[in-house]
């Protein structure tokens, strides 16, 4: 795992950026497509913008990028809760990258089940046989230490079969689909992006205190063959004791 602070938000958003074109580059001089697999939340967002811009729209093959979720709110794409329709918004519709290669998450099926077999037929259809599942993983982390849609003390945290799967929060009263960790830690990448001080007391339990995956379920979530990296800002690092 490895750990990079940076002085804020903003800056965590650039060197992430930096970063992925680089790893797209490394990535396609040795195979011809790119998987990664996005998230919602603000930093992303900023991401997106970025990556949507010069300089860097131009140096990535965006032909060759192949992308999708790891989770998504229940709602329908037009709806603002949405996490695909934030990617469309802030990146997919400014980059040219072939439809059949954007992988939404559909929240039209006659249930968040129906949408979670769906996704993870494609992901099978991926990902099988592979040496790893998406190039590049983006996640975030919550306040409460919860990354895709892994919320503390639920049961998809101990998912070890299906690579999706949906359930009902009851604390945000919606259902969610997400990816599992038997997918998630197959990816060549891990990128977590966490920055605020509101996520400082969970960074610190989540990189520092004892494993406790159902108080702490972005404990769970690691590359197992490839590489974890977090890049957070001096807010959120600031209760941790190791730099």
């Amino acid at each position: 795992m490895q750990l990079h602070v940076f002085p804020n938000a903003e800056a965590v958003a650039t060197e992430a950026a930096h970063f992925i074109v680089h790893r797209i580059k490394e990535v396609l001089s040795r195979q011809d497509r790119f998987t990664i697999c996005l998230s919602g939340g603000s930093t992303p967002k900023r991401l997106h913008q970025l990556l949507a811009e010069e300089p860097l729209q131009s140096q990535i093959d965006w032909s060759k990028i192949h992308v999708f979720w790891g989770d998504e709110r229940y709602v329908p794409l037009e709806d603002d809760r949405n996490n695909a329709r934030m990617a469309y918004d802030t990146l997919l519709n400014k980059v040219n990258i072939p439809e059949e290669q954007i992988h939404v998450m559909r929240t039209d099926y006659d249930s968040p089940a129906d949408s979670a077999a769906a996704y993870e037929k494609i992901l099978h259809q991926y990902f099988d046989n592979q040496p790893h599942s998406f190039d590049l993983l983006i996640l975030g982390m919550g306040d409460d230490a919860h990354t895709l849609s892994l919320f503390p003390n639920t049961e998809v945290i101990h998912e070890n079969t299906r690579w999706c799967s949906s359930f009902f929060l009851e604390q945000q009263d919606m259902f969610r689909v997400t990816i599992t960790r038997p997918i998630a830690n197959q990816s060549g990448c891990i990128l977590f992006l966490t920055t605020g001080s509101g996520k400082a007391k969970a960074l610190a339990n989540v990189l520092e205190g004892p494993r406790d995956i159902d108080q702490y379920p972005s404990q769970s979530v690691q590359a197992t063959e490839g590489t974890t990296i977090w890049m957070v800002d001096e807010a959120a690092a600031a209760a941790l004791e190791r730099r």
